[in-house]
This record gives structure tokens, C-alpha cells and sequence, in this order.
């Protein structure tokens, strides 16, 4: 779940010019974390409670979630456009004195901040290649609050009508196979199903995206199916007999891993009718 920027504003140091502020997009407002470049508005925003950005690290993108702010900023009529260099510089200098690093640079204008402090992190990507015009996304990373949830009649419906069904309420950790708190529900309902159908008996698949070696996803993916089968018989009293885990990896995608978007949807843990 999203925790509350720990922050304090950052600000852009320049001179104030003389000249009228436009106004901004209705509903948009500075994040927080940065002041504007003077002489800029708010052309449009976009805000998220939970959202993902992929940030380059070094030459590696890395996937960030949390809260997403997007903030589209445009020149002033009449106000002096800076340089591109000049905002990059500003905002670097600002998030350096409240111990951001730059992490990545992908020499087209984009660059890449990490700020980290008291157990939180925000990511910064600052994109500048014209002089009237900058974009800021922003993601102070979190946890998905889970609120939707598939009930046991539509996990039931589900392999009633192809011998199987996704399950993406179950949560782990990047790398890890120890389920977190926030998967009860799901975990409840699929016990509610098997209650339900005594005569039912599951394979319980571990499934992953691409990232990573594919030996070590195959073995993550079994020992997450193995946590799911763990937690079924052990905290909700469903008979062992009826499952049986397996870890097949990111060998059957349901989306392209080529984005983040299709990636979350192979992270998955499947539901098959033995």
C-alpha cells in the first residue's frame, strides 16, 4: 500500500521573471516533491494511485509502482525560455540537496533521479528536449492496495469454462516466494471454492514474466505455487491430496514481456482443473 511522501519540497532556485502567470490545467498542481521553472503553467496532469513508470538505471530499465504523478509544464506567453540544460541542472541541483541521485541519462533529454530517505523512495524522470515545454512523472513507490478480487462462484465459473482461471490477487515480493499480507481474500475465496466442490482437485501454477534468468524464474514460480498449496492446507484446512503445485516460469506468457503492462499480467498463479 502507498505510504505519504516523506519529503520536503524541493525548490527550483531562479530568478523571477515580470510577467502575468497563466493558469493552469484545471485540477493540476506542483507535486509536492518540485517547484515549477518559473515562467512555466501546468498544461496537463495525470495522477494515479497506483501506476507503474519504468526508470533507466545505468543502461537498465527498472519498473517502479507506487503513486504516479504526471505533470506536463509549457511556457508563459511572453515569459524568456530557458535551455533545456537549465531545468535539467535546476532540478538536479534541488533533489541533490535532499539526497536525490541521478541514476540514469539516456542523453535525448531524459534523465533519471532516486530519492530515498526514512524507508521511502520517490523516482523522478525529467524529460526536457525543447525549450518550451518539460514533463515530469513521478512515482513514490508502494504497495497496490488489492480491492478487486475474484469470488469463489467466478473462480468456479472460470474453470467450469476452460479447465482454469488466473488468480492475480496473491502477492510476492520481486524475487521472492513468501506470500504477503494483502492476498487473505484471495486466498479465501479459492479456499470457499474448494469447500464448496469436495470433488475438485487443482493444480496450483506458478507462472512469471521474463525478467531474469529462466532457470531462476522456473524454480521461483514452483516455490510460489508450493507457498500458495502451503497456505491453503495449512491455515484453511484444505486437503493436500487435492494439490498439487508446479512452477513453470515465464514459458506461458498471456502477454507481451516486452512492457511492464503485459509483464504484470504473466505474474500470475493459475487455477487447473487436474
Amino acid at each position: 500500500m502507498h505510504r505519504g511522501l516523506l519529503f520536503p519540497a524541493a525548490l527550483v532556485l531562479c530568478a523571477v521573471p515580470a510577467f502575468a502567470q497563466e493558469p493552469d490545467a484545471e485540477g493540476c498542481r506542483d507535486h509536492p516533491l518540485l517547484s515549477r521553472f518559473p515562467g512555466f503553467r501546468i498544461q496537463r496532469c495525470t495522477q494515479h494511485a497506483f501506476s507503474t513508470h519504468a526508470f533507466l538505471m545505468g543502461r537498465k530499465e527498472v519498473p517502479v509502482e507506487g503513486r504516479y504523478t504526471e505533470i506536463m509544464y509549457a511556457l508563459n506567453e511572453g515569459a524568456k525560455a530557458p535551455a533545456p540544460v537549465a531545468v535539467h541542472r535546476n532540478i538536479q541541483n534541488a533533489l541533490a540537496r535532499i539526497g536525490g541521485v541521478q541514476v540514469g541519462n539516456n542523453g535525448e533529454g531524459d534523465q533519471y533521479y532516486k530519492v530515498a530517505k526514512d524507508g521511502a523512495e520517490v523516482w523522478v524522470h525529467v524529460n526536457a528536449v525543447i525549450a518550451e515545454q518539460y514533463l515530469l512523472r513521478i512515482v513514490e513507490k508502494g504497495e497496490m492496495k488489492q480491492e478487486v478480487v475474484a469470488d469463489a462462484a467466478a473462480l468456479g465459473a472460470g474453470i467450469k469454462a476452460e479447465g482454469r482461471i488466473a488468480v492475480y490477487g496473491i502477492l510476492f515480493d520481486t524475487g521472492r516466494s513468501e506470500i504477503k499480507p494483502g492476498s487473505e481474500v484471495a486466498l479465501q475465496e479459492i479456499a470457499k471454492l474448494l469447500k464448496g466442490q469436495p470433488a475438485l482437485r487443482l493444480h496450483v501454477v506458478g507462472h512469471t514474466d521474463n525478467v531474469a534468468g529462466l532457470e531462476l524464474n522456473m524454480k521461483l514460480s514452483r516455490a510460489r505455487a508450493e507457498a500458495v498449496v502451503a497456505a491453503l492446507t495449512g491455515s484453511y484446512g484444505i486437503s493436500s491430496a487435492r494439490l498439487i503445485p508446479h512452477g513453470i516460469g515465464p514459458i506461458a506468457p498471456v502477454a507481451s514481456n516486452d512492457k511492464e503492462a503485459g509483464r504484470a499480467k504473466n505474474r500470475r498463479v493459475e487455477l487447473v482443473k487436474q
